[in-house]
């Protein structure tokens, strides 16, 4: 039976379209989704994170349009659906965690729709530069019970995400989900991108945040996708766009069109590297990864092009950082006072029990390929000292992860 709770519609869309039959297109594709309006109409401020935060040297494009970023013409169609249906505030949120890299640069230099949002007069914020306020997960969170979140989404009443369809090395898919990763503030403000981007980890902090965020509304521009990888990797045109209701709903369908199976799991292509984090958040009861318990329609067939992840490590590699790292993560566990002793308020790499990193800041500038010395096959773990432990990692993560490896 269909639940009715969840809605998405894919159409199809050329993706050398004009800006009009792109405006069209995605009015297909949005036009159902009762839920997602009924939310936005009773709204006052509307927070929007477009994936659009890279450096203008590396911006890749297939043919004129965006690659690896949400394209002008797909942002401009809906921030002209918005502009047209509703009266609310409506903020453009993003973290440039490209600003420091390049120091010449300033934030809008390292944006590829600042001209899109001056022309329908939305401020954009850079989450590195606003305040921030902790956040409690609801039900109390699959890998963390907290997080730092950036006062225009914590003040929104509600929020959009709008992500192109790639490949991710590390976690199979990047798309509305894996799009929220990016609205996290950084070193000061937060622990580093590295800190979460961890193996085992960002499986169950991709729920977290969105269970937390929770979009009204997702869309998904395929017109140009990404295979391969997030960055650096294999244009495919796709010819598609997708809107959905619920952020997992909408990846699971787009998943489908990509030739993927949304129920699998690691080690299967194209969940090679960890745990498949949509799987993860339906098995906590946010949103399906069945595509029979949604309500979904679909102008294009799978798959809309050829996608897969390049495997960067084996599988007997992964599968020791895997193990190596749960084993780790309960040592500190078991160890925690110790550590808290010695290390208050401080990060360390944890690596057979014994501390071969620590500083105070979490920003990494050597390669953790690097810090394993000659052990290469043994998974170095990141986690930050807390005398107090406020973030309450759940610990019973690895304990379950380690269980499902016995044997393997």
């Amino acid at each position: 039976m269909t639940d009715v709770r969840f809605k998405v519609r894919a159409v199809h869309c050329a993706y050398d379209a004009e800006d009009e039959a792109v405006y069209e297109a995605l009015c297909r594709a949005v036009d159902p989704l009762d839920r997602s309006w009924a939310k936005l109409k009773a709204a006052r401020k509307i927070a929007i994170k477009f994936n659009q935060d890279w450096p203008p040297a590396k911006v890749v494009r297939y043919e004129g349009q965006l690659q690896e970023l949400v394209s002008e013409k797909v942002a401009r169609a809906l921030l002209r659906v918005l502009r047209e249906r509703l009266n609310a505030e409506i903020v453009s949120c993003d973290t440039s965690v490209h600003v420091k890299a390049y120091r010449n640069l300033t934030v809008r230099e390292c944006m590829t729709l600042p001209d899109v949002l001056a022309e329908f007069d939305v401020p954009h914020y850079d989450m590195n530069q606003v305040p921030s306020s902790v956040v409690p997960v609801p039900g109390g969170g699959f890998m963390f019970r907290e997080y730092r979140l950036p006062q225009p989404i914590v003040d929104a009443d509600e929020t959009i995400s709008v992500q192109v369809i790639k490949n991710h090395r590390f976690m199979g898919t990047t798309l509305c989900l894996k799009n929220l990763f990016g609205l996290l503030p950084q070193q000061p403000h937060y622990h580093a991108r590295q800190y979460f981007h961890h193996i085992i980890r960002m499986s169950y902090i991709l729920p977290d945040l969105g269970i937390t965020i929770n979009p009204a509304l997702n869309i998904l521009d395929g017109l140009v996708c990404q295979a391969r990888s997030e960055w650096g990797g294999e244009g495919r045109v796709g010819n598609t766009l997708l809107a959905g209701d619920h952020v997992i709903a909408t990846d699971t369908v787009a998943t489908h069109l990509m030739g993927h199976d949304p129920t699998e799991d690691w080690p299967t292509q194209p969940y090679v590297r960890d745990r498949n984090p949509l799987l993860v958040a339906a098995e906590g009861g946010f949103g399906t990864v069945k595509l029979d318990e949604i309500d979904w329609q679909s102008e294009v067939s799978a798959p809309i092009a050829e996608f897969g992840v390049h495997e960067t490590d084996s599988y007997e590699t992964i599968l020791e950082w895997r193990r190596s790292t749960c084993e780790q993560a309960l040592y500190y566990r078991d160890n925690m006072a110790k550590y808290q002793a010695l290390y208050p308020g401080q990060y360390i790499m944890l690596q057979d029990g014994q501390v071969v990193w620590h500083d105070v800041s979490s920003n990494l500038t050597i390669s953790r390929r690097i810090l394993a010395g000659t052990s290469k096959d043994s998974a170095l773990w990141f986690k930050f000292v807390d005398p107090e432990e406020r973030e309450s990692e759940h610990f019973e993560v690895y304990e379950q992860v380690l269980e499902g490896l016995r044997g393997l």
